[in-house]
Order: C-alpha cells, then sequence, then structure tokens
C-alpha cells in the first residue's frame, strides 16, 4: 500500500467554517458503499445492535406502563414493591403472577406489556406442556429446559455477544498497535526480544489455560473479559509491526526527526496513520474471532456463570435436548447471521481501504 499523508481524516474548510471529510476519506466511503454487500449488512448489524440497546423495552416481564388508581408506574424503569398495589411484600412485585395482576385489576389498574413478556431469566410457570416447550404463540422461538423464553434470550445473548466483541477488540486493538508499533519502530534489540516474548506467549493452549483459570476462579464477564484479553492482543502484532518496519525510514518520518520531533509524536503523528490502515481492515474479523472464542466457552461449560443470557449456552442446550430442535436451530441461525454479516462488513471495509481503489 502506498503512504499517506497522516492528516487525511478531516479538513477545515475556509469557504465554509465547518468540518468536512477530506478527499481520501470520502474517497474511501464511496468504495465502501460500492461494496452493496458490506454496505447493507453494515445497516442491518447497526439496527439490530440498536434493537438490542433497547432489549428492556422489547422482552421484559414488568410492564413498560401500568395504571393504578389514576396514578401511572414505569417498572420497567423503578422498582416498586407489591405494597404499593395493595400487596403484603415489601418486595418487588411480580407482575407475571395472577396474585399481583387481580391487585392492579382490582384498582382499576392497566399494563403495557413489552412484545415479548419475558426477560431473559424469566421462568414461566404456566407453560402449557413439559419443557422444553415447543414454539407457539405465547413462546414464538419456544422455551428451554428450565422454561426461559427463547427468542428473549437470544435478544439479550446477541447484545451481549456484541459487546463483549466490541470490547475484547478494542482492548485488544490498543494492546496489540502499543506492542507492534514499538517493535517496528525501534527495531534492533527490542524488536528481538518483543518477538521471542510474542513467539511463546502465542505457543501457549491458550483454551486450555482459559479453562484452567475458569475452574479456579468463578468467572464473570469482566474476569473472563481480561483472561481472553491476555491472549487475543497478540492478533494485530505482526501486522502493525510490519507496517512501522516499512514506513520508519520513509522521507517525511526523517524530516520530522530531524525537525526535533519526539519518537512518540513521530509514531502517534506520522507512522500510526499509515499502520491503521492495515489494522482497521482486520478488526471486524478480529470482532467475529471474539465472538466465537465466547460462545465457544460458553458451549463447553467454561465460559460465563450460568444464568447470563449466553448463545453458547443455547447452542449446549440444543445439544443436550436433541428432541427439541428449535433451541439448536435458534442458536445457530443467529450465530450464523450474526458472523456471516460481519464478515461481509469486513470486506466492505477491506475494499475501501485497498490502495489500487483509493487511487484510483
Amino acid at each position: 500500500m502506498a503512504a499517506v499523508a497522516p492528516t487525511d481524516g478531516f479538513v477545515l474548510d475556509d469557504a465554509a467554517p465547518r468540518w468536512q471529510l477530506s478527499p481520501l476519506t470520502r474517497r474511501r466511503w464511496a468504495n465502501f458503499k460500492s461494496n452493496r454487500r458490506g454496505y447493507y449488512s453494515l445497516w442491518i448489524v447497526g439496527s439490530l445492535m440498536l434493537l438490542s440497546f433497547f432489549a428492556e423495552l422489547i422482552a421484559n416481564d414488568k410492564p413498560l406502563l401500568l395504571g393504578f388508581r389514576g396514578d401511572v408506574y414505569v417498572p420497567v424503569f423503578v422498582s416498586y414493591p407489591e405494597t404499593t398495589f395493595g400487596g403484603v411484600f415489601e418486595t418487588e412485585a411480580r407482575y407475571t403472577t395472577e396474585a399481583v395482576q387481580e391487585l392492579i385489576e382490582a384498582g382499576d389498574g392497566w399494563m403495557v406489556w413489552p412484545i415479548i413478556p419475558y426477560s431473559y431469566d424469566t421462568i414461566d410457570l404456566y407453560t402449557e406442556g413439559s419443557v422444553p416447550e415447543p414454539p407457539s404463540t405465547r413462546h414464538w422461538l419456544g422455551t428451554d429446559d428450565v422454561a426461559r423464553d427463547v427468542a428473549a434470550r437470544i435478544i439479550y445473548g446477541f447484545r451481549l455477544s456484541i459487546l463483549f466483541g466490541l470490547g475484547l477488540t478494542f482492548l485488544s486493538s490498543i494492546i496489540g498497535i502499543a506492542v507492534g508499533a514499538t517493535q517496528g519502530y525501534f527495531g534492533g534489540l527490542v524488536d528481538l526480544i518483543g518477538q521471542r516474548f510474542v513467539e511463546i506467549w502465542a505457543g501457549l493452549p491458550t483454551l486450555f489455560v482459559i479453562i484452567i483459570l475458569t475452574s479456579m476462579i468463578e468467572p464473570n464477564p469482566m474476569a473472563l473479559l481480561l483472561m481472553l484479553l491476555a491472549f487475543n492482543w497478540m492478533a494485530l502484532v505482526a501486522v502493525v509491526r510490519a507496517e512501522f518496519l516499512r514506513t520508519r525510514n520513509f522521507d517525511y518520518v526523517n524530516a520530522a526527526r530531524a525537525l526535533g520531533e519526539t519518537d512518540f509524536v513521530i509514531m502517534w503523528k506520522y507512522v500510526l496513520p499509515n499502520a491503521m490502515v492495515a489494522t482497521l481492515t482486520f478488526l471486524p474479523f478480529l470482532l467475529n474471532g471474539s465472538i466465537t472464542t465466547l460462545t465457544s466457552l460458553d458451549f463447553l461449560g467454561f465460559g460465563l456463570p450460568t444464568g447470563y443470557p449466553s448463545l453458547g449456552e443455547l447452542l449446549a442446550q440444543g445439544k443436550a435436548n436433541i428432541h427439541a430442535p428449535w433451541l439448536g436451530l435458534s442458536g445457530f441461525f443467529t450465530l450464523a447471521i450474526m458472523l456471516t454479516l460481519l464478515v461481509f462488513v469486513g470486506e466492505g471495509v477491506r475494499d475501501a481501504f485497498d490502495s489500487r481503489r483509493s487511487l484510483a
């Protein structure tokens, strides 16, 4: 790839005092839009992510709005004790029980429920048959083996997977870029020692180490994120290192050194923008790998604790309940669609930053 000027993000238009995209950025965006598969996949993934962020308003066992004796309540945001509606318990009201519903009806009350009146951890005590229950108008995708709504768990599980993957990808990118940039820019002994450390660390059996660690401590999302981060950062080191080795002796870098710029400023301002081209094309695939790793650990039982809305746990239930194919199929199609869309977005980003297209 040809080197690009480090100031290729935004420019200030003197004629109209406002920030505008630079010509190179506009050309890259046009290249991305020309890849229709990646462009529409980005819109679909973005829409699904936005919807999942409001999962509590889509799938919840608490009403969105509740009227009782002339007052309006919002149980989805505020916790109300059962005594608020004439009950005897000081704990939060369970609106799906017949007793609470009768209390609200006695006070001329009304309730507006979400589209799916179940949360990811809601156990339906009034199922019509044995669990796992097949899909019906009551449970669109059926229930799992403890009577939890599969559709609600998929919505929350999608959000958890995306947020976990984005967090792991972001933190891994920071560490990987920093290590690769340091090795590539300084070279010599720094690069030699760094490469030997990366090779040794990469040779560790990652999956076995994580399984051992999760068996020793009670895993939670943050602990699992840190465990995976300890190994996931190596994915970008080779890419960034190669870009820094290639560009560290370019003329504009030597000119910056001659002007007295510090090494950090040169790395950040002059060399990193060129390395980011290759890095950004790799990020969607790194995100895919992060989501797949979380799903695999959950499937094996070494991931998130029981109770979390995990897609891997849903696949494990499908494996354990062959007579309930909706469990495995729901988890499979959710993962397949999500990962396929992210791959298409990655292909679009790759085309956008292709120097042959950008400079055409």
